[in-house]
């Protein structure tokens, strides 16, 4: 008891030490909607997150599915509320041909997978496949074509064999053989993949002409007008944003795209492993991790000199932590645990995401299962939630709710000199009226105390909960499914205009206020 007391009062003392956090929200001034499409997910045939993952197969006996996709991983996206889910690639995109994943599937012919491991796939899990399965998840299918690797025709039978009506071209009349009449409606599609690399080491000036010859040939939806994404830049290549911005009319264009990784180094091996990372690793990762704020800040300065009315979106279509994989697995396929330092890079990244909501209108983690910053892992029957999961279940409240603006003065999480801040913030204001404020404190060892005034509003009560644990590097394992999973939040309080939060050290909180 003695300890425990001591333990309690050192904690009042860390709070006491860190009392210097505030933040101001303006209620009363949102004007700008968080796109639900900023949660959304991606799914590559890559590892083990479509065959294995995703998709068992027809004849499974042992695990519940639908058409060989399994149910309980469909329940748990339901219950995310994933918005949109991007399929097939990634790299795999650029070598992947459509038409070899359509018909009878003892037909259709195998392919190596040469981005990813080098296995074989027989296209059991095609177009028809996929479509059907976003159908089951109520989600909006996100299709990167191949650019890389395919034409300008393949990328047109694509598009009319998924959007157009039924006997109106070759492409649905197809469509209806492989037994489905109506189409799909497909609007948003990715133009390539990272064509500065792996989708074809293309310069920004060549594919800015290629995007336009593309996008010239692609077949939209009755239902609405094609969502088209450009192959964006890696990182800070400002200059591959600007010569899409000015090179392609805007009429032809819809999305952005950039990719950034919480990655140390590419190098093979180098990455970090995913659970056993020293304290300057965490701080590195967390580092790569924060930068987004400053690369979304910087594309969005280039997009504005040529789309000041910020028409044209910003898609970060690939993000997350990219570590060494499991040992004793493929290295290709990517394969890795998931620990608290996953939820801090999910919710510091979302909230940065919802900051920058005015040219931020999707973005997809990467990826689902099995795959990178997985929200899910599976092990034949088994299935585990991911911390990651938990912090964007949190954060649904904020889809297509109405940011709230709030400036945060947050104390530093100082490592050997080196300093980022440790708590990050974003509020919104949802279609019932209600108000929700995420909170992530990204320091390993220090709680933090959040004082934050509230204007143009007048609450009475708060409520919430809170993702945390006991050791920074604790994760979900299949032997300790529940080990991390959220909980009720006391450790926030209300007085007058004021709102006061504790925040424990490598935490996320997600508060409701009415």
């Amino acid at each position: 008891m003695k300890k425990q007391l001591l333990a309690v009062a050192c904690l009042g003392l860390s709070f006491l030490g860190n009392a210097q956090n505030t933040a101001t929200l303006q209620a009363d001034s949102g004007k700008v909607t968080i796109n639900k499409h900023i949660y959304g997910h991606f799914a590559e045939h890559l590892g083990t997150c479509i065959y294995g993952g995703f998709y068992v197969g027809e004849n499974n006996t042992k695990i519940p599915n639908k058409d060989g996709v399994r149910l309980d991983i469909i329940d748990a996206l339901k219950k995310l509320k994933i918005p949109n889910l991007r399929w097939p690639g990634g790299c795999f995109a650029d070598t992947y041909h459509w038409k070899d994943g359509i018909g009878p599937k003892a037909q259709r012919p195998a392919m190596v997978n040469t981005w990813w491991g080098g296995v074989t796939e027989d296209n059991s899990f095609g177009t028809h496949d996929f479509l059907n399965m976003c159908e089951l998840l109520g989600t909006e299918p996100y299709i990167s074509g191949n650019v890389g690797s395919g034409t300008v025709q393949e990328l047109k039978d694509w598009t009319q064999y998924i959007n157009l009506g039924a006997g109106t071209s070759p492409m649905s009349k197809l469509r209806e053989q492989n037994g489905r009449e109506k189409p799909w409606n497909v609007s948003i599609w990715g133009v390539g993949n990272e064509a500065w690399g792996c989708g074809g080491n293309m310069t920004a000036d060549y594919y800015a002409n290629i995007y336009r010859q593309y996008a010239t040939f692609m077949a939209g939806t009755d239902k609405k007008g094609l969502f088209r994404v450009a192959s964006g830049a890696s990182d800070a290549d400002y200059k591959w944003t600007e010569t899409l911005m000015k090179n392609i009319p805007h009429n032809m264009l819809e999305g952005v795209a950039i990719h950034h990784y919480s990655v140390l180094s590419w190098g093979e091996g180098q990455k970090t492993s995913a659970t056993e990372y020293t304290d300057k690793e965490y701080f590195k990762t967390m580092q790569q991790a924060l930068l987004m704020d400053e690369l979304v800040t910087k594309h969005s300065a280039v997009m504005d000199k040529y789309d000041p009315k910020k028409k044209v979106a910003l898609v970060v279509d690939e993000w997350g932590g990219w570590y060494n994989v499991e040992n004793g697995t493929n290295p290709g396929f990517l394969f890795q645990q998931n620990t608290m330092r996953d939820a801090m890079i999910a919710g510091a990244t979302l909230n940065i995401f919802n900051n920058h909501a005015d040219r931020i209108r999707m973005a997809n983690l990467a990826q689902v299962v099995n795959v990178l910053q997985a929200v899910i892992l599976t092990k034949e029957e088994k299935m585990i939630l991911t911390p990651t999961y938990h912090v964007m279940e949190m954060y649904n409240v904020h889809q297509d709710a109405t940011l709230l603006p709030i400036k945060v003065k947050s104390n530093d999480f100082v490592f050997e000199g080196e300093k980022l801040p440790a708590v990050s913030v974003s509020a919104s204001k949802d279609a019932k009226g209600l108000t929700h404020i995420s909170l992530t404190n990204v320091d390993p060892k220090n709680p933090q105390e959040i004082t934050i005034d509230l204007k143009g509003a007048k609450y009475v009560s708060v409520s919430g909960r809170i993702l945390a644990s006991e050791k920074l590097r604790d994760f979900n394992s299949f032997d300790n499914p529940n080990k991390i999973q959220p909980k009720a939040f006391s450790g926030a309080t209300i007085s007058g205009n004021q709102l006061k939060v504790k925040l424990p050290a490598f935490s996320v909180a997600v508060l409701e206020l009415k």
